[in-house]
């Protein structure tokens, strides 16, 4: 007889629970607790407590440590937290499902810190001295997982309801960061260099994660 027992995947597993979670709080904070009260030295426009967990330059006066962490769970705008919640989501669980709790979380904060490194190293370089706020590095890296292990998987968009495989999809968006990160889109506000690096951490950590134990793709 055999043992086999079906698990039905979870659509909010722990990790992504909680995840969603803490942004919402550290959003609700940014947006109505104490977001008029807190206020940095230095010489720069401080958006209230957004600025105090926002990752300013490595060289700035108001750079501190704390930020290459809490710069991942604080965003701009309605617009901006529901984004990439969304993302985190919809790729998010299917990984926590096949990799587990604590191999995902592991993953996602890694490639939330490869995301701030090549942001600020991109900053130092170009005397950049806005300060950067958003999971979006993150979420890229959990987006190029997904499309690293399911590349064939048909996505589509409410918008453009033609289904596009994943790896294409996630191959345009790098386009578009490079694009945009080498200047020619030219001040649209989005921290280009911030995914190509969560981008680029989450496939380095899929190529060495699969290095001696290959999986099918789907």
């Amino acid at each position: 007889m055999s043992n086999f027992r079906f698990t039905r995947p979870d659509n909010f597993p722990p990790v992504i629970k909680n995840l969603l979670l803490i942004n919402g709080l550290f959003f609700l904070a940014t947006g109505f607790v104490l977001a008029d009260k807190i206020t940095l030295p230095g010489d720069y426009a401080v958006l209230g407590l957004k600025g105090v967990l926002g990752l300013w330059p490595i060289e700035s006066e108001n750079f501190k440590s704390f930020q290459i962490f809490t710069h991942m769970f604080t965003h701009a705008d309605i617009g901006h937290i529901f984004f990439n919640m969304f993302n985190l989501w919809m790729f998010g669980r299917i990984l926590e499902n096949v990799w587990g709790g604590k191999k995902f979380l592991t993953f996602y904060l890694i490639c939330g810190l490869g995301s701030a490194a090549a942001h600020l190293a991109v900053q130092y370089y170009t005397g950049d001295e806005h300060f950067a706020i958003g999971a979006s590095g993150a979420v890229m890296g959990v987006m190029v997982a997904f499309a690293y292990l399911f590349p064939n998987t048909e996505l589509m968009f409410i918008f453009f309801p033609v289904p596009i495989k994943a790896k294409w999809i996630i191959i345009a968006m790098i386009a578009f960061d490079l694009f945009g990160g080498l200047g020619y889109t030219g001040g649209d506000g989005i921290a280009h260099w911030a995914h190509i690096g969560g981008a680029a951490v989450g496939f380095a950590l899929c190529l060495y994660w699969n290095k001696t134990n290959k999986k099918t793709f789907y």
